[in-house]
């Protein structure tokens, strides 16, 4: 079966596709991962699958963060849709879409079409939510990554028999421990729905924490450094491999102040995976996979007091922390991504063999 995995943006980092495309190849499939060139740092060296850069071949070398690279990736972007659509293929899942307003009508592929829905954020209001929907409906599967983002996905008007969840996987490593006992950490990109505001609040209300933020700014955080003054150390930019095991490393416990919109991605499961347990506001399927393996504490979306009271529970008794890292690890040991690799593969037979 040849399958194309496409992620024109490369948004998510290269970590999920690189795992995902690896762990099919293994099971036999023949992979190929189209996606644009990553302007962030080195990508991982493909191993059983292909990688081709079909999309912003200029766009993406001339610029990084500037304005002047938005208009010209706009004009590159139907070019690689056309391109993407030459492609030969039995089967073509989309990761994540660039531009769904032209996706809705430029997006064309002879193959059968599945689209992981990794996130339902700003879908859902205005002219927003039709153009989702007209989307969805161009997809033979729609995949979430929890129970609840299939929940949310019937709501939005995606039909049953078109949804499948599949788990999102461990991202699992081995960080050398160095932390202080009262560490938190926020990783990842810096976003609005990120809580970083309700992060810096939960720090300030638990005795001796200190925060420790780290990823690369979406958005301006100079209101963020101000209230959280010495509180706050800021590791940013696109951190690579070294950095991120050595934020890990440094951390006590990772705090998910999420806002409501997201399903799952794969910085929620790195925590688990680096053995560091979580405190997660229980929105979308944030808070699923540390309930399930008892990876730490899930509290009532936007309660600051419950996440405070949560954070100290867990710092301020030795043996409770240590339970909640204990449930971490065995996380790794079943969201695996050979047992994501199966169920992927085994819907695109669904598809294939119709």
């Amino acid at each position: 079966m040849r399958v194309i995995i496409a992620n024109p943006p490369g948004y998510g980092g290269p970590d999920y596709d690189d795992h995902l495309c690896g762990e099919l190849g293994r099971l036999g499939a023949d992979v190929e991962l189209v996606t644009s060139r990553f302007r962030f740092g080195d990508v991982p060296q493909p191993s059983g699958y292909r990688r081709t850069e079909l999309f912003y071949p200029l766009s993406s070398r001339l610029f990084r963060r500037s304005r002047l690279r938005i208009p010209l990736k706009l004009a590159e972007h139907p070019l690689g849709l056309a391109r993407l659509a030459l492609r030969p293929a039995d089967l073509v899942h989309v990761q994540w879409m660039t531009v769904p307003e032209l996706d809705r009508w430029l997006l064309r592929s002879r193959a059968p079409l599945v689209y992981t829905a990794h996130d339902m954020s700003d879908r859902r209001t205005g002219g927003h939510a039709s153009m989702w929907r007209h989307l969805y409906n161009r997809f033979d599967r729609v995949v979430a990554h929890s129970e609840s983002g299939r929940e949310a996905l019937l709501e939005f008007g995606v039909r049953s028999e078109r949804l499948r969840v599949i788990p999102h996987p461990i991202i699992a490593s081995e960080p050398a421990r160095r932390d202080d006992g009262r560490t938190l950490l926020c990783f990842g990109l810096i976003r609005p729905y990120k809580g970083i505001d309700d992060a810096i609040e939960v720090t300030r209300r638990v005795e001796g924490a200190r925060l420790l933020v780290a990823g690369d700014p979406m958005e301006p955080i100079e209101r963020y450094r101000a209230a959280g003054g010495e509180l706050v150390e800021w590791r940013l930019g696109y951190l690579p491999a070294s950095e991120v095991d050595r934020a890990y490393g440094d951390s006590s416990l990772a705090i998910l102040p999420y806002k409501p919109g997201l399903d799952q991605r794969g910085m929620l499961l790195r925590a688990p995976g680096a053995g560091v347990p979580a405190v997660a506001y229980d929105v979308g399927g944030v808070g699923g996979n540390v309930r399930r393996v008892e990876a730490g504490r899930v509290v009532p979306a936007g309660d600051v007091d419950a996440m405070a009271a949560a954070v100290s529970e867990l710092l301020d008794d030795p043996a409770k922390l240590e339970q909640a890292r204990e449930g971490a690890r065995r996380a790794r040991e079943t969201l695996t991504w050979q047992a994501s690799a199966r169920m992927h593969l085994d819907m695109y037979r669904e598809l294939v063999d119709a």
